[in-house]
């Protein structure tokens, strides 16, 4: 199964709650940081919520 490099490129601060929560639960810190997280429907769902602060890049 892939994986998709998910780095945190904008701020969640002054964000809209929701925005907040799913990046901490994504396990995005600080600007500039780094998770891989498993390539599925729930984790897409995730990450289109927050694609503005985000940028996405498919492991192998």
């Amino acid at each position: 199964m892939a994986q998709l490099k998910v780095t945190l490129i904008h701020s969640a601060a002054h964000r809209l709650p929701k925005q907040r929560k799913i990046v901490e639960a994504l396990g995005l810190k600080r600007v500039n940081s780094s998770v891989l997280q498993p390539d599925n429907e729930a984790t897409r769902g995730a990450l289109f919520q927050i694609a503005h602060l985000i940028k996405v890049e498919e492991v192998k």
